[in-house]
């Protein structure tokens, strides 16, 4: 962990946002005030939970169809892909990877969402796959909308997919946000602007004409590296589904 003066910030400055982050306004309540305790990895953090992962089918990617209603999901359609690697760029095999967004109308079912845009029936906004063994991932969905969040006046926040990713060991969990580059309000939003200039770009997908399918899907490639100086920044915590 870095120390700076008046602020605590994770692991390496130049990746990771600071815990305190003014703009941000829900970090004013919940940052640190004294430098964090270190503490020695052992067993339980250089590995990972048994899963069963028998569980998790090739539908579980398909959050156009996954809702179990027989319907398909309103939206844009698009393809998200890309690899999970560790610092020295190697495939990381066999990591779950759980996403969840909000529908084409920028609104997430969850009971604390209010705000009047449409539900979808036909779209949950939750999937999960494995990394195949180059460390491959894919997902098909719908292209998140924007949505209004109370952090300031007007504020909203950009189109953005939330990944989990959980790979063999603790060490290696991500938490983060991909972004698509055409938003205007990614110049806007404090919780990407949190992140360092040298790794904000890191969130950002880049468009994939290869992986785009005629007449169906756009395609955005997106790679997720675990750790070292060119990490996918961990997300600076938000409040309800931000």
């Amino acid at each position: 962990m870095i120390t700076t003066i008046g602020e605590i910030v994770r692991g390496d400055a130049a990746v990771f946002p600071p815990y305190l982050y003014e703009a941000y306004r829900s970090t004013l309540r919940r940052a640190p005030r004294l430098p964090l305790v270190e503490v020695p990895l052992t067993a339980s953090e250089l590995t990972r939970p048994r899963l069963d992962l028998s569980h998790v089918t090739a539908e579980d990617a398909d959050l156009t169809r996954n809702a179990g209603t027989g319907g398909e999901a309103l939206g844009q359609r698009i393809i998200v892909t890309g690899r999970v690697m560790d610092e020295g760029g190697t495939p990381v095999p066999g990591a779950l990877l759980e996403v969840w967004q909000a529908n084409a109308a920028g609104r997430y079912i969850h009971k604390r969402d209010d705000w009047p845009g449409p539900l979808d029936p036909n779209f949950l906004g939750i999937g999960r796959c494995l990394t195949t063994d180059a460390g491959e991932y894919r997902f098909l969905t719908v292209r998140p909308g924007a949505y209004p969040w109370g952090n300031h006046e007007n504020a909203w926040r950009p189109a953005h997919i939330h990944f989990s990713v959980l790979a063999p060991s603790w060490s290696q969990r991500l938490v983060t946000q991909m972004y698509f580059p055409d938003d205007p309000l990614l110049e806007l939003d404090p919780i990407l602007n949190a992140v360092p200039d040298a790794a904000r770009s890191r969130l950002v997908a880049a468009y994939a004409h290869d992986v785009t399918q005629p007449h169906w899907a756009l395609g955005w490639r997106w790679d997720i590296v675990l750790a070292g100086p060119g990490a996918t920044a961990f997300e600076a915590r938000e409040q309800s589904a931000a």
